[in-house]
């Protein structure tokens, strides 16, 4: 009984005018869009070091950092471009390791 009305209440909601213009913001398609960041990162985990650019990896750590706050800051918040940017700053962090660990 509770599983179905909590399905009920979140296909309510996926109809609502509220989600609707959720799906067309900014706050839904910024993140989206910048998801191939941390993929890209996450692909490259298995490549060899040697192709690793320390100054580009420490400028995309420093560009995750100011976007999580800028997630967090805004208002409302942002969780899906903070989870993004911060996905982003662990996988940055681990090439930095590789990076360094390589030279």
């Amino acid at each position: 009984m509770a599983a179905s009305r909590m399905l009920r209440r979140g296909f309510d909601y996926v109809k609502s005018k509220e989600f609707r213009e959720y799906l067309c913001s900014t706050h839904f398609w910024g993140p989206v869009a910048n998801w191939g960041l941390p993929l890209a990162a996450i692909a490259d985990m298995k490549k060899d070091p040697e192709y690793i650019s320390g100054k580009m990896t420490t400028a995309l750590c420093i560009y995750s950092m100011l976007f999580m706050r800028f997630a967090w800051k805004v208002h409302p918040r942002n969780m899906l471009l903070f989870a993004c940017h911060f996905t982003n700053e662990v996988c940055q962090l681990g090439q930095l390791g590789r990076f360094t660990k390589y030279k």
